[in-house]
């Protein structure tokens, strides 16, 4: 299962970084240029962030071995795949980003979620075709789930990149 899970993300990652993207006939000076494909080290965090699937979860947990909290995993797999370091909770990481649109979301980027009544409580990581991984307390596992998934979807309340 965790093979085919993995597979799943990473055919559409694959052929995401394979793909060029036309350039925009009549574009004018006006209109801002769209954002960057996304860096080496972006994706590098998602390749990373999938490789902790099903990693126990843990309140205030910043290492695999012991379990991970949503702000802990994300700390652990930038430093760890980017060299970027990123600390505190979810609303501590969400501050120092730099915001990104939703319709402007790159895989290795982070989302946000209003999941306990306070703003920025909740974060994952971004890995394209609108999914995420993240640590919830609920499920016990780091896993991926859908940003339209009715819970997230109403309950996310911004993105941020710490790329580009």
């Amino acid at each position: 299962m965790r093979v085919r899970t993995l597979l799943t993300c990473l055919v559409p990652l694959l052929l995401l970084a394979c793909s060029s993207t036309p350039s925009a006939p009549g574009r004018t000076a006006q209109q801002p240029a769209a954002r960057p494909a996304s860096s080496d080290k972006a994706h590098d965090v998602v390749i990373f962030a999938l490789g902790l699937i099903d990693t126990g979860y843990r309140f205030g947990g910043k290492n695999p071995d012991a379990g991970l909290d949503c702000s802990g995993m994300v700390s652990y797999i930038y430093d760890r795949a980017a060299g970027i370091r990123v600390s505190g909770s979810a609303a501590d990481i969400a501050r120092r980003g730099r915001e990104v649109d939703r319709s402007g979301l790159r895989p290795g980027d982070l989302v946000f979620f209003n999941t306990r009544n306070a703003a920025f409580s909740h974060v994952g990581i971004y890995i394209g075709d609108e999914r995420f991984v993240h640590a919830p307390s609920g499920s016990g596992r780091v896993r991926i789930d859908q940003l339209g998934a009715r819970y997230y979807a109403q309950r996310f309340e911004t993105a941020r990149t710490y790329f580009d």
